[in-house]
């Protein structure tokens, strides 16, 4: 009897709702500081994942929510390159 694999979930940090991981965009937060987007998903670093949703693109940026996550300040240029990124992946 074949025991069905589990599929790794993470929580949006805009919504707040789970999905598997595969689906998530990952935000890596590295030991010196830099903050970018891990395409492959093992970067590294404190990470912290974001849905594709456009109301979760628009939230990340408006609330801040890379601030929290990674309790440091974060530029806004840094906001734009992970929107610009995301969107350039759809």
């Amino acid at each position: 009897m074949a025991t069905k694999k589990s599929v790794p979930m993470r929580m949006c940090i805009a919504c707040r709702q789970m999905q598997p991981k595969k689906e998530m965009y990952r935000v890596v937060k590295s030991a010196d500081g830099e903050i970018c987007v891990d395409p492959t998903g093992k970067m590294a670093g404190r990470g912290a994942y974001i849905c594709g949703a456009d109301e979760c693109q628009k939230k990340l940026a408006d609330k801040k929510l890379l601030h929290k996550a990674f309790s440091t300040e974060v530029s806004q240029e840094v906001y734009r390159g992970i929107e610009e990124e995301v969107l350039g992946e759809k």
